[in-house]
């Protein structure tokens, strides 16, 4: 059950920016510059003095380059906030600005901290993956077989016995709900106008690049296997490369009362999980069960369940370990990363957005994100709209 805490951790707002594909449209801008037009735009909609805001808990998984020097503390400095904002660096992996979040929710639930802006962004395009990391350790291989994600994510599809044929019928579903959503406005609450604007020509990027509007599943099954030569995992049932920034405003009830603040609702609890790095990315049912279990809620009370997709074969794992299987309108119904991308140390935040945003259209109570990660963890979130 939920501990005796100090203060709601209140939310008061969640944006992001629009997701660029692979040397898209944003992969003309630093991910400092961007993640600080987007905190930029998340005080400045909330009137929100950027002084008032006492740290910034940044996600990011390749700090490196653009992305290092404590890109967290940058961020603010770059937006131009008050040098008296601090900032920090999480890596939690693919679930970095989700644990960004945990730390800025346990900072305000135990009144050490009243206004804390938890965000992540990544430049896939200007910051490849894993030029960050380094040869692993003898003694981790002597004790684990440690093996790319994809490589994980066949292991998945074969374990749970899911064919080729409905990894690309989940991927065709999560492009077209995603193109369905951004028609009919569904992202516009959360997503903010980046200004790509330079001396040569004036851009304004406000809309996703990512969803595929003309795949279809012949197209999905032309596509060869990616890992494994006889293998099922494929670029187009896995989640996209690409670049993006997000950012969630969080209050304790005192801040929001002296700033006149409306939030639009609170953490309830988390959960993580560590599971066997070989297979790794099967975590997310284990993570949510001990986000679920600290809120004394259950499945039935979850409206909107957001479940990343890392691969389409984790998706459709958590959906089957956790009997979603007749509700699969309320998995991801806006698309996923499959669809949208999966810019790492944004998707946390930008997860939240986009359940936030799901559980006020359908006037819903509870929802639920949760995020697979890579050398086997999990974290989820549960958030409950006020």
């Amino acid at each position: 059950m939920s501990p005796a805490w100090h203060s709601d951790a209140l939310i008061v707002d969640a944006v992001r920016s629009p997701i660029g594909k692979r040397n898209g449209a944003l992969s003309s801008i630093r991910g400092d510059e961007l993640a600080g037009q987007v905190l930029n735009a998340l005080v400045r909609r909330n009137d929100v003095d950027p002084a008032h805001v006492e740290d910034v808990q940044f996600g990011c998984v390749t700090q490196i380059g653009e992305q290092g020097w404590n890109v967290g503390r940058m961020v603010p400095l770059v937006a131009g906030w008050p040098e008296s904002v601090c900032g920090t660096t999480v890596d939690r992996q693919c679930g970095s600005s989700m644990q960004a979040n945990f730390n800025a929710a346990t900072a305000v639930w135990s009144g050490q901290l009243d206004l804390v802006v938890s965000a992540g962004a990544e430049m896939m395009s200007r910051v490849p993956m894993g030029s960050g990391g380094g040869d692993l350790s003898d003694k981790l291989l002597e004790r684990w077989q440690i093996v790319p994600q994809g490589i994980s994510a066949e292991v998945i599809a074969d374990e749970w016995d899911i064919s080729r044929e409905e990894l690309d019928a989940f991927s065709l579903e999560s492009h077209r709900r995603a193109a369905r959503a951004s028609d009919e406005g569904r992202f516009a609450n959360e997503v903010v106008p980046i200004d790509l604007t330079n001396p040569h020509v004036g851009v304004v990027f406000d809309v996703d690049e990512t969803p595929r509007r003309d795949t279809s599943i012949e197209a999905l099954a032309a596509l060869k296997p990616a890992f494994v030569p006889e293998g099922k995992v494929t670029a187009g049932n896995s989640s996209q490369i690409c670049d993006g920034a997000a950012a969630v405003l969080i209050a304790s009830e005192d801040a929001a009362n002296r700033l006149g603040l409306e939030p639009r609702a609170r953490f309830v609890s988390f959960g993580l999980a560590g599971v066997d790095p070989h297979r790794m990315l099967h975590g997310n049912p284990q993570a949510s069960g001990a986000a679920l279990a600290r809120a004394g809620l259950t499945w039935d009370d979850m409206s909107v369940i957001e479940v990343n997709e890392a691969f389409a074969s984790v998706a459709l794992q958590f959906i089957r370990d956790t009997h979603l299987d007749d509700r699969t309108g309320d998995v991801n119904p806006n698309g996923g990363g499959i669809s949208l991308g999966h810019p790492l140390g944004a998707t946390g935040a930008r997860i939240t957005a986009t359940l936030l945003n799901e559980l006020e259209r359908r006037d819903a109570r509870y929802g639920i994100a949760t995020m697979c990660i890579g050398f086997g963890q999990a974290i989820a979130a549960v958030i409950e709209k006020l």
